[in-house]
């Protein structure tokens, strides 16, 4: 168990306790987390280990909330989060040249801004289509603003997308081989996000915030009703998202063997989005960016950097985080500045024995503009243990 954290984050006016050393913060996320601590809604807020600024609210944290929600404490990516499966592969299965694999899985599944050419057929892949279906069915029942980017959603739906987005291949401890992948709810969960943010920070209430892209919907309006609409289905279009990544690599890693290749039963969280949850006796609001929920027996993903590895973890339901982990290393510099600090060379160096992309487009995703993800993860030994170390040998990136 951690005996150092959690430590009380100085100045803030309500509880905030962070995994992390404050000294070890950036100035500008310490004061970001005493804006949110400041808010008159909010119960109490926690901070995870991989923690760094961000829009409005900051990454790695989770802020439990009275009657209220911040968009911005659940960012742009709605619904953001990860997915893995253990396979029955093992490292001797895998070919010396794991390219065809990569190509393969690209072809695949559409990254960067590509997208498929039509609406994917879940049935072929083993999908009951069910969910997918009233998923489009609601469509029409989201903010009007987004009313002709249906067709641009569905072409997304099971794509990449870009910046920290990426699809792998891993090996655990035991050689065992391993897929997993990390995307969002796309333009769209972008597009409905935004908006919202518009409209909650032109409310009344929302005037003398200390930073107005904190500005919150109250429970009981109509403007946190239809925030809670858009939000509920962008949350269930990004799972659907991965759900679909996931099977498509699923059938590339088939094709790619002559054996037949078994999956396990996959592991899914989110780490950008909003639960209704019971903390400290009350009924609250929890919003957790850049976390992820590690209730008893709930299982995790926290990946690393695209050169250094992942863990899968199990949560120990500590009440003192709000039953939260991290949700990756966490960024230790702006993608601008390690495109400054970096080259190619450095990003060939890092990444070495990675089959991945080794050009100028990724050096803002180099392992080196990451926190350790080892000492993320020796951090929070109190909220999380580990189920299984695993290591890229394919990193697909947008």
């Amino acid at each position: 168990m951690n005996v150092e954290f959690p430590v009380e984050l100085s100045g803030a006016k309500s509880s905030t306790l962070m995994w992390a050393r404050e000294h070890e913060v950036d100035a500008q996320a310490r004061q970001q987390l005493r804006n949110i601590a400041a808010l008159p809604w909010v119960h109490g807020v926690r901070v995870m280990p991989d923690v760094h600024l961000g829009k409005g609210a900051t990454v790695g944290s989770v802020i439990a909330m009275k009657q209220a929600v911040s968009p911005a404490a659940v960012g742009v990516d709605i619904g953001c989060g990860m997915e893995g499966v253990l396979t029955s592969l093992t490292a001797a299965d895998l070919p010396d040249d794991l390219s065809a694999i990569r190509s393969r899985i690209e072809a695949a599944v559409p990254v960067g801004f590509r997208a498929h050419e039509h609406l994917v057929g879940v049935r072929k892949l083993g999908l009951d289509p069910q969910r997918w279906d009233k998923l489009w069915g609601a469509f029409t029942s989201l903010h009007d603003g987004v009313q002709d980017r249906e067709k641009k959603a569905k072409q997304q739906m099971g794509s990449l997308g870009g910046g920290n987005h990426f699809i792998e291949v891993c090996l655990d401890d035991e050689d065992r081989v391993w897929l997993m992948l990390h995307s969002g709810s796309r333009n769209i969960g972008k597009e409905l996000a935004e908006r919202h943010m518009r409209i909650a920070r032109a409310l009344p209430h929302n005037a003398d915030l200390p930073d107005r892209d904190l500005a919150v919907f109250l429970s009981g309006t109509p403007e946190m009703d239809a925030y809670r609409r858009d939000l509920t289905w962008a949350q269930e279009y990004a799972s659907r998202n991965r759900a679909v990544m996931l099977a498509l690599v699923m059938q590339a890693v088939r094709e790619s063997f002559a054996q037949e290749v078994r999956f396990e039963q996959p592991i899914s969280c989110h780490h950008n989005y909003v639960a209704e949850e019971h903390i400290d006796g009350l009924d609250l609001l929890v919003t957790r960016k850049g976390a992820i929920r590690a209730g008893l027996g709930d299982l995790g993903l926290i990946p690393g950097s695209m050169g250094t590895g992942s863990y899968v973890v199990r949560g120990l339901g500590s009440e003192r985080s709000f039953y939260s982990a991290s949700h990756g290393a966490g960024r230790r510099m702006s993608r601008n500045e390690a495109k400054r600090r970096f080259t190619v060379d450095d990003l060939v160096a890092q990444t070495a024995g990675v089959e991945s992309r080794k050009d100028a487009g990724v050096i803002d995703e180099i392992p080196a503009a990451y926190k350790d993800i080892e000492s993320v993860i020796a951090a929070q030994s109190d909220l999380v243990e580990v189920v299984a170390h695993l290591k890229q040998v394919i990193c697909v990136k947008g």
